[in-house]
């Protein structure tokens, strides 16, 4: 997350090595529907792209996976600690991804969004959020130093991204990120993962627990997203993103003859 500058730093270094350099370029297509490139052309839509994960992006992969994996099994209940764990490079997307749906199983909307809020608390060290507030309290510079972070230390979960100017309060400033094809929506293909486990925990995060406003604006025609920082989100019932439909082509969980996705009503 952002509180975390030395992990950003460590992902900034390894982008600018020319192995890194040779890792991000695009690849011929190896098949029908899917591009080969690492993370910095996204397949067009309707056409999957294939990631060239290092080591630093599983590890992250994994890191997330077995903390939500605690919650994964549905009921409402966490999956017993004495359970063996899966190593950090056992860990894929794929997988990630699929930890994911399992963590929606059996959960209400609030549920899915509290299970996320506890993983992302789970990786914090005591005080972090407090911390921040301290560190980054909800000026323009702090909202412009998090959008540029951002951008590196995301690029595992959500894919290529780069700092846009956004209109904040009236306030012209580079404090937005634009999301090219979100990596998560993208290998879900559900909108209900996109909302509950991605956009609404992390607005919330970072609006209620870090004290940083933020607004997610996904956009299922292109899976491109575009974040705000130092936005304050607005409820989820006024928000656009409530009358979405499911991807019936795309996603596994979906309700083809629903106007809405189910996963956002309940």
């Amino acid at each position: 997350m952002a509180p975390l500058p030395m992990v950003e730093l460590c992902f900034a270094t390894r982008a600018a090595t020319p192995a890194a350099a040779a890792a991000c370029s695009p690849r011929r297509r190896r098949g029908p529907g899917v591009v080969r490139c690492a993370a910095t052309a996204p397949a067009p839509m309707g056409e999957k792209t294939e990631y060239r994960d290092g080591p630093l992006e599983r590890a992250f992969m994994g890191l997330f996976a077995r903390k939500m994996e605690r919650f994964a099994g549905g009921g409402g209940k966490k999956k017993p600690e004495k359970e063996k764990e899966k190593a950090v490079w056992e860990w894929d997307y794929e997988s990630f991804v699929d930890v994911s749906r399992r963590v929606m199983a059996g959960r209400t909307r609030a549920q899915q969004q509290e299970a996320v809020r506890e993983v992302l608390l789970s990786m914090l060290p005591a005080g972090a959020p407090e911390q921040f507030r301290r560190l980054f309290p909800p000026t323009r510079w702090a909202c412009e130093f998090n959008a540029a972070l951002t951008v590196p230390f995301f690029r595992w979960l959500v894919g290529p991204s780069e700092v846009v100017e956004v209109e904040v309060a009236g306030v012209k400033q580079r404090s937005g990120v634009l999301i090219k094809k979100c990596r998560y929506l993208e290998s879900s293909g559900c909108v209900g993962m996109c909302v509950n486990m991605c956009k609404i925990p992390t607005q919330d995060f970072f609006t209620n627990e870090f004290g940083l406003p933020l607004t997610m604006n996904p956009n299922f025609e292109d899976m491109s997203c575009e974040m705000i920082y130092g936005q304050v989100p607005p409820p989820l019932e006024e928000d656009p993103v409530s009358k979405q439909p499911c991807y019936p082509n795309l996603c596994s969980m979906s309700t083809p003859s629903a106007s809405v996705c189910p996963k956002l009503q309940n």
